[in-house]
């Protein structure tokens, strides 16, 4: 099994804002999937199962908090006996503009505290990130900005994002980021050269 993860804040509260970028990436894998959002008090978090022919994939959502995300994601990865190589997590990156994404496998943890949590809690930071960014404000807080809710352009944006990701997701999940990265760097390219 693996397990790919999903950061963000629970609650309708947080829902739009840029800090749950990866609560809806796993929201339109789901969607696109025909998979559906269980509550699972085990793991305090919502959990979607995705039998692909190459493997089981665990899809949750970390109801801990952003700042707790570790004890949830550390919690589901022991019980299934997941090893940290399997596990993936997808979350919002403010030093990435909005439109690019970055697949990386293993390092540390950028400031972000969703991150930071997950490193403690599993005591090993070798898992993949599917980083989505969200830019920094021009001017002003870091904080008011990442909690804050996502224009209509960024919306649309994410849109596309997510599109070329979901495109990618049997490469991503078979290790291959380079690959899977660079596809989605053309795709995205060549939306972009569509627009103009």
């Amino acid at each position: 099994m693996q397990l790919l993860v999903g950061l963000g804040n629970p609650g309708d509260k947080y829902r739009q804002t840029r800090h749950n970028a990866g609560f809806r990436l796993l929201d339109h894998i789901a969607d696109h999937m025909g998979l559906r959002f269980a509550a699972a008090p085990r793991f305090q978090a919502e959990t979607a199962v995705w039998d692909r022919p190459e493997g089981r994939v665990l899809l949750i959502k970390p109801q801990t908090f952003m700042n707790d995300s570790g004890r949830s994601v550390s919690t589901a990865a022991r019980y299934h006996r997941i090893e940290v190589s399997d596990v993936f997590v997808a979350f919002d990156d403010l030093d990435l503009p909005s439109g690019k994404i970055r697949l990386r496998h293993g390092g540390g943890h950028g400031g972000h505290n969703g991150l930071k949590s997950i490193n403690q809690h599993l005591g090993d930071s070798n898992y993949s990130r599917i980083k989505i960014g969200i830019g920094r404000p021009e001017f002003g807080e870091v904080t008011p900005w990442v909690l804050g809710k996502q224009t209509a352009d960024e919306k649309a944006t994410e849109a596309r994002v997510f599109d070329c990701l979901g495109k990618q997701l049997d490469t991503i999940l078979a290790n291959d980021l380079a690959l899977a990265a660079n596809h989605i760097h053309l795709d995205l390219n060549q939306q972009e050269e569509q627009k103009d």
